[in-house]
């Protein structure tokens, strides 16, 4: 007789659930990109700008800024610094630019991989700065942009923690000679939100929020570049 094999559904889910994050950090979303792509010319002042959907539908909105400067998007919907961290050397280091920015932490906040202490998030960012540093690539670090609400995470107001975040890393920056690029208080409403002309869900920046940004990006990065 056939002993009949029965598998727990928790442990399919699992399985699963197991077999969607297998590439958690999101490394083989621009591993082909990153494969093509050149090392840089002589004298090239190649830029990557590392984050989440925020960068990651910047290109989309408006793919001349990145083409007519020399930038590159690595920006990957959905992740939080952690991730961002792991595939760092894949999708900065390697790539050998001049300059990152990067911008982060609003997935954090939100806890989207769960709860996250501030010093986590802060420590994430930090250590990327300092691999950047370590592979003589110049840094910019961005503010988190306003936000007031999270429309898929209702029961959490990331008001304080945005404001406590860009805290740290205005200091941090400060400290050690990393330009920050500060987009908040340019960009922030009344309620410490992005309007609605700015972004229609409050997180994601429209057409008119990312033509806000674009200067001061490119000021930074400037900036960044005529460092010694």
């Amino acid at each position: 007789m056939k002993t009949k094999l029965i598998i727990p559904a928790l442990l399919l889910m699992s399985v699963s659930a197991m077999a969607q994050n297998k590439d958690w950090p999101g490394i083989r979303r621009y591993e082909q990109a990153n494969a093509a792509l050149p090392a840089p010319a002589k004298g090239e002042k190649r830029v990557v700008y590392m984050g989440d959907s925020i960068t990651d539908f910047w290109v989309g909105n408006d793919s001349t800024f990145f083409k007519n400067n020399n930038y590159i998007d690595r920006g990957i919907s959905g992740q939080t610094t952690g991730q961002m961290l792991v595939r760092f050397r894949e999708d900065v280091i390697n790539l050998k630019p001049a300059a990152v920015v990067i911008l982060a932490g609003i997935n954090d906040i939100a806890e989207n991989n769960g709860p996250e202490k501030m010093s986590e998030i802060f420590g994430n960012i930090v250590s990327m700065a300092e691999l950047a540093r370590a592979n003589k690539i110049k840094v910019v670090i961005s503010s988190v942009l306003p936000a007031a609400a999270f429309p898929w995470r209702p029961n959490i107001d990331p008001k304080d923690k945005v404001k406590e975040l860009n805290g740290l890393l205005k200091d941090y920056a400060a400290k050690n000679n990393f330009v920050y690029l500060d987009y908040f208080s340019v960009m922030a409403d009344a309620n410490r939100g992005l309007p609605p002309d700015l972004a229609k869900d409050g997180i994601h920046p429209t057409l008119a929020g990312y033509k806000i940004m674009e200067p001061l990006a490119k000021k930074a990065v400037e900036q960044a570049l005529k460092q010694k």
